[in-house]
C-alpha cells in the first residue's frame, strides 16, 4: 500500500510538472472556455451509415491511448459510452501530435474529424485536430481492475461514475424512472408541488427526527420526516390532485435498505379511498416496468417478479394467518396477544397494544414472504395514527402496505378526515412519546385546524423513490442508488489535519499535519466493572473458542434500534452470522472488513428471528453514568479463523 501510495505521489508530480510545461508554452488548458460538440459516441455509432465520412465533433475524457510512432489510436468517454479515434501526425501537425503524446489517461480533450471504420471494422473518428480541454492531475484507478472498493465507489462517485459503466446506467435509469413517475402523474391529472423542508413539527411517519435552529427566528426546527401533512393542507385547500417528489430526513440507521435522508413521493386525490391507491399503485408499477426495463417482468437477484398480473390483496390478519398460523381474529385481549407472542418468541415491550403485537408478528413472520406483488391491507388503529378507521370494525384501518421481494415499498391510506378522532390519535401519540418512543407524533394544531375547515374523502399513499430504483435496476444496496450517500466522515483528527495543513505553508503535508495531530484520552471519570472475585477453572476457560473473524457484510437488523448483523470469514470456509447489539455506537459500514474478535462455540440463539452464531467481543466501562463500548478490532494481518489464547 505504501509503495502503491509513493507510486501516486510520483504520477501527480509527473502530471503537475505537466501542465506547468503547457501552461509556460501559452497552452494552459484551464483557460479554454468553450468547445462545440457536435455528436455523442452512441449517436455516431448507431447512425454510422449516414454521418460515415461526415465531420464529427467529440469531447469527453481519454481512457486509452496506444502510440504506434507517427500514428496513434485513443479511446474518448462520453455520457453515451466510448469512441475510438484514429490520430496522425500528418493529420493533426507534429506540434500538436507532440502534444497528444504527452497527454494522459484521465484528461478531456475534444477531437473533430471525418467519420469512419478501421480495416478490423470498428467505427471510430478520424482525428483532424485534438484539443486538450482540462488536465487531469491525479490518476484514475488501474483500468483492468477499475474501482472495486465499495467505500471508495460511494465516497467518490465521480471516480465511480468514469470508472463502472454499469454504475452510471443505475442513475441514467433512475433519472429516467423520476421522469417517468412524473409524466404518468401529471397524465393522471396531478399537480406537482413543493412543501416545507424545515418545520416546527415534523409528522407524518414514526420516525426521530434531525433538529436544527433557525438564528434569525431563534426556534429551534425539524427537517421533514415526511410530505403528508402539508400536501393534505392543499387538498383543504382545493387542490384536489397533488404530488411531490422530494427529499426527507430520518435520524435514524443506515443499512442496506435505508439512508437517513431519501427520496420520497406522496400523492393525495380527494374523493377516493385506499381501493383508488391500490388501482393507482398497480398502474404506475405496471408501467414503470415496461418503460424502463421493457417488460412487466422484472428480475431482482436471480428471482424473477411479475408485475402484469393482478396484485394480490391480503389483510395483515389473513397474512398473519397464512404464515404464522396464528389468528388475531380469536384473540381478543392485550393478555391474549402478549401469550400468544410469547408462545412464538416475538419480543414486545411494554408499551406495545394488541395491534403493535400483530405488527409485530407480520414483521417476523410474514415480510419477507410477500415477494410477488402484493397489498397488505387493513392494519391495527394502535400503529396508523392518520387513517380512517374500517366502519364495520374500529379497530382497524384502510390502510395498505405494498411489498415486493419482501420489501416495503408504499404505504397508503384512506385518510383520516375527522378533526376530533385526529384530535384524540394525536393525544395517543403524545402519551407513547411520553414513554419514550422517540419516533412517535405530536400534536400539530396548524393541521387539526385545516381539518377542521373541512376535508373530503381522500386517498393518500407514499413511494419510497429509492427503493423503487433498487428494485427496477437489480441493485443491491440503497448506496448504489444514491449518488451521494450519507457515509460516516474519515474521522475528527484527519479532519483537523486537513485544516491545518491548508492554513500551513506550501512544504507542510497533510501527512505531516496529521502526525501533529494527537488524539488524548481522559480516563479520570472513567468506571470499569470490578474484576470477578470467583476463580474459572484453566479448563473450563480454555473450551471458550476465540478467533479472529473479519467482517464480509455488516448491516443493521430490520426494525431494530440496537443490532446490527454480520457475516463473518471466520476461516472455516463457511460464512458465520452473529447479531450484536452495538448500533448505538457504531455505523455497519466502520466495520465492513475489519478484523474483529469473537467466541464462535456458543450455541445459536435467535434474535430479531435470526440464528446468531457467536459473540463479538466488545469493551464496555461507564462515562459519567453512561456506557461507553469499544469492540476490539485486530491487526489486519492476523488471519481469519486464528485461535487467541
Amino acid at each position: 500500500m505504501a509503495e502503491q501510495k509513493k507510486d501516486t505521489n510520483e504520477l501527480i508530480k509527473v502530471r503537475r510538472q505537466k501542465l506547468a510545461d503547457l501552461q509556460e508554452a501559452g497552452k494552459n488548458p484551464f483557460e479554454v472556455m468553450k468547445y462545440d460538440v457536435t455528436h455523442h459516441s452512441m449517436e455516431i455509432k448507431e447512425n454510422f451509415e449516414e454521418l460515415e465520412g461526415q465531420e464529427v465533433a467529440v469531447a469527453g475524457r481519454l481512457m486509452f491511448k496506444r502510440v504506434m510512432g507517427k500514428a496513434s489510436f485513443c479511446n474518448v468517454q462520453d455520457l453515451q459510452g466510448g469512441i475510438q479515434a484514429y490520430v496522425a501526425r500528418d493529420e493533426i501537425g507534429v506540434d500538436d501530435y507532440k502534444d497528444f503524446k504527452k497527454m494522459d489517461i484521465g484528461d478531456i480533450v475534444g477531437i473533430k474529424g471525418k467519420v469512419f471504420a478501421t480495416k478490423t471494422g470498428e467505427k471510430s473518428i478520424h482525428a483532424e485536430e485534438v484539443m486538450l480541454l482540462s488536465k487531469s492531475l491525479r490518476p484514475l484507478p488501474e483500468k483492468f481492475h477499475g474501482l472495486t472498493d465499495t467505500d471508495t465507489r460511494y465516497r467518490q462517485r465521480y471516480v465511480d461514475l468514469i470508472m463502472n459503466a454499469e454504475s452510471k446506467e443505475v442513475f441514467i435509469k433512475r433519472s429516467k424512472i423520476i421522469s417517468k413517475i412524473r409524466s404518468y402523474l401529471d397524465g393522471q391529472g396531478f399537480m406537482e408541488v413543493e412543501t416545507p423542508m424545515l418545520v416546527s413539527n415534523a409528522g407524518g411517519a414514526a420516525a426521530r427526527p434531525f433538529e436544527t435552529h433557525y438564528n434569525a427566528l431563534n426556534e429551534d426546527v425539524k427537517l421533514r420526516i415526511s410530505l403528508e401533512l402539508y400536501l393534505k393542507r392543499l387538498i383543504v385547500g382545493g387542490l384536489e390532485k397533488v404530488y411531490e417528489i422530494g427529499r426527507v430526513f430520518r435520524n435514524e440507521g443506515v443499512d442496506t435498505r435505508h439512508n437517513p435522508e431519501f427520496t420520497l413521493m406522496e400523492l393525495y386525490q380527494a374523493y377516493t379511498d385506499y381501493n383508488g391507491m391500490m388501482d393507482l399503485t398497480e398502474n404506475l408499477y405496471r408501467h414503470l416496468a415496461q418503460e424502463v426495463v421493457g417488460s412487466t417482468k422484472i428480475v431482482y437477484n436471480g428471482i424473477e417478479m411479475d408485475l402484469g398480473k393482478p396484485f394480490e390483496r391480503i389483510t395483515m390478519v389473513d397474512a398473519v394467518k397464512k404464515y404464522a398460523n396464528v389468528d388475531f381474529n380469536q384473540i381478543q385481549t392485550l393478555e391474549e396477544a402478549r401469550a400468544a407472542a410469547d408462545e412464538h418468541h416475538v419480543e414486545y415491550e411494554e408499551r406495545h397494544k394488541k395491534g403493535d403485537i400483530l405488527n409485530l408478528f407480520f414483521e417476523e413472520f410474514v415480510e419477507d414472504k410477500l415477494v410477488q406483488p402484493t397489498f397488505v391491507m387493513d392494519h391495527p388503529v394502535d400503529i396508523s395514527p392518520l387513517t380512517k378507521r374500517k366502519p364495520e370494525n374500529p379497530d382497524y384501518v384502510e390502510r395498505f402496505e405494498f411489498f415486493m421481494n419482501g420489501w416495503e415499498l408504499a404505504n397508503a391510506y384512506s385518510e383520516l378526515n375527522d378533526p376530533i378522532d385526529q384530535r384524540e390519535r394525536f393525544k395517543a401519540q403524545e402519551e407513547l412519546l411520553a414513554q419514550g418512543d422517540e419516533e412517535a407524533n405530536t400534536t400539530d394544531e396548524d393541521f387539526l385546524n385545516a381539518l377542521e375547515i373541512g376535508m373530503p374523502p381522500t386517498g393518500g399513499i407514499g413511494f419510497g423513490i429509492d427503493r423503487m430504483v433498487m428494485l427496477l435496476t437489480d441493485s443491491s444496496a440503497i448506496r448504489d442508488v444514491l449518488l451521494f450517500p450519507t457515509m460516516k466522515s474519515m474521522g475528527a483528527a484527519k479532519n483537523e489535519a486537513n485544516n491545518a495543513a491548508q492554513s500551513a505553508p506550501a512544504e507542510k503535508t497533510v501527512e505531516k499535519a496529521i502526525a501533529e495531530v494527537k488524539e488524548t484520552y481522559d480516563f479520570s471519570n472513567v468506571e470499569v466493572e470490578p474484576l470477578f472475585k470467583d476463580m474459572v477453572d484453566f479448563e473450563t476457560f480454555s473450551k471458550s473458542d476465540f478467533r479472529a473473524v473479519k467482517v464480509k457484510e455488516c448491516e443493521a437488523v430490520p426494525k431494530s434500534k440496537k443490532l446490527l448483523k454480520f457475516i463473518l470469514d471466520d476461516g472455516s470456509g463457511e460464512d458465520r452470522v452473529i447479531l450484536s447489539g452495538i448500533h448505538d455506537y457504531y455505523e455497519p459500514e466502520e466495520l465492513v472488513g475489519k478484523t474483529l474478535l469473537a467466541i464462535t462455540n456458543l450455541p445459536p440463539r435467535k434474535m430479531m428471528g435470526i440464528d446468531s452464531c457467536g459473540m463479538i467481543i466488545s469493551a464496555t466501562h461507564l462515562v459519567e453514568g453512561r456506557e461507553g463500548l469499544n469492540v476490539l478490532i485486530l491487526d489486519d494481518k492476523i488471519p481469519a479463523g486464528a485461535k487467541l489464547y
